[in-house]
């Protein structure tokens, strides 16, 4: 039987040959594969984009795995956009165009958003592993592991868990390839992204929760068959944020034999654990300056009622803003009629809206 191979268009290999993205993260660029790639075949990770050559092993070895990394590739761009639309850096630069060989300052330099990047990758290319184990669409794992301790009276492990375990090993050997490269960058950033790599997968940890599901007599869940499972990524993004919000600044220096990152104004500790931490500071964001990756919010919307990071007086950082109207158009006056179905009318109406000077 002979064997086919699929062929991407040359405009679609120019969009995926992106070789000089700054390495620890430029598998992110997995989510320009065209949906109608399908990894079935050892050849097919040549057209992968991005991949270091452990990483283009490991697709080799695992080709059914590389659908959901290029699925968690696409999340990776999706969350860290929305959980970032009313903040001025809004992760805009995640998503590089076709024609570019690198990523902007703002991700190829030590700064917190890159810290945000990394950590948000590696929780999400695990916590859609753990998922596909779940859901069935991965051959090599299965559910998670039934925990040993015995549940309180009325409560009873069943279901599917997500299996975090398999998720952690295999997003980790994936994510964590290219810093592990000898020709890797510095080693200051190579420390940092290894270290907020890993407070993404903590915070992956911390987001196993117990889920249950009642069981009895007329909704009386008079038993719960109960399982560990994941938070939704939004949630596991958001906790990420606060400590984006609160990241701390490190320097390289020795510290014993070998020179590691300690924080730059209280150098009394060490880094601890769960904190983001970043190299350099970033811009304000407030006005485009290509060289810090900073493209400015005018023309960005901004919300006239907020106190928060949204609102038109810090989106738009004292430049002022332009109202413009919008005309929304809305089923209403929906009814429903038996059986079984649901009518509704269309209404119009006029919002304000502002955007940025």
């Amino acid at each position: 039987m002979r064997s086919s191979s699929y062929v991407l268009p040359l405009g679609v290999l120019t969009v995926l040959l992106l070789s000089q993205v700054c390495s620890g993260i430029k598998w992110l660029s997995l989510s320009h594969a065209p949906a109608s790639l399908h990894i079935n075949q050892t050849q097919h990770c040549k057209l992968l984009p991005g991949m270091v050559s452990s990483q283009a092993q490991l697709c080799r070895s695992n080709l059914e795995l590389m659908q959901t990394i290029i699925t968690a590739a696409r999340e990776v761009k999706k969350t860290c956009q929305k959980t970032f639309s009313d903040m001025r850096w809004n992760c805009s630069s995640i998503d590089i165009p076709s024609d570019a060989t690198k990523y902007p300052p703002d991700l190829d330099r030590g700064t917190r958003e890159a810290a945000f990047v990394y950590a948000l990758s590696a929780a999400t290319i695990s916590h859609t592993i753990a998922r596909a184990c779940t859901s069935g669409d991965l051959r090599l794992c299965s559910c998670g592991p039934i925990p040993a301790e015995i549940p309180e009276p009325g409560y009873r492990w069943g279901g599917c868990a997500d299996n975090l375990h398999y998720g952690l090993i295999m997003g980790s050997k994936f994510s964590d390839a290219p810093m592990k490269m000898k020709r890797a960058g510095s080693h200051a950033n190579k420390l940092m992204h290894l270290h907020n790599s890993e407070v993404g997968r903590q915070a992956l940890r911390d987001a196993l929760v117990m889920k249950c599901k009642c069981h009895g007599v007329s909704g009386s869940c008079s038993i719960r068959t109960c399982w560990r499972g994941l938070q939704d990524l939004r949630e596991i993004a958001m906790d990420l944020k606060i400590k984006y919000l609160s990241a701390t600044k490190v320097v390289h220096r020795p510290m014993g034999t070998r020179k590691q990152l300690v924080p730059k104004d209280i150098d009394i500790r060490p880094v601890r654990e769960n904190e983001l931490v970043y190299l350099q500071s970033s811009p304000d964001f407030c006005s485009q300056n290509d060289k810090q990756g900073a493209v400015g919010t005018q023309d960005r919307q901004c919300n006239k009622t907020s106190l928060g990071s949204d609102s038109c007086d810090l989106m738009c950082c004292g430049r002022g803003y332009n109202p413009y109207t919008e005309k929304l158009v809305e089923r209403c006056h929906c009814k429903y009629h038996w059986c079984c179905y649901v009518t509704c009318k269309k209404c119009e109406r006029i919002v304000e809206r502002y955007v940025c000077k």
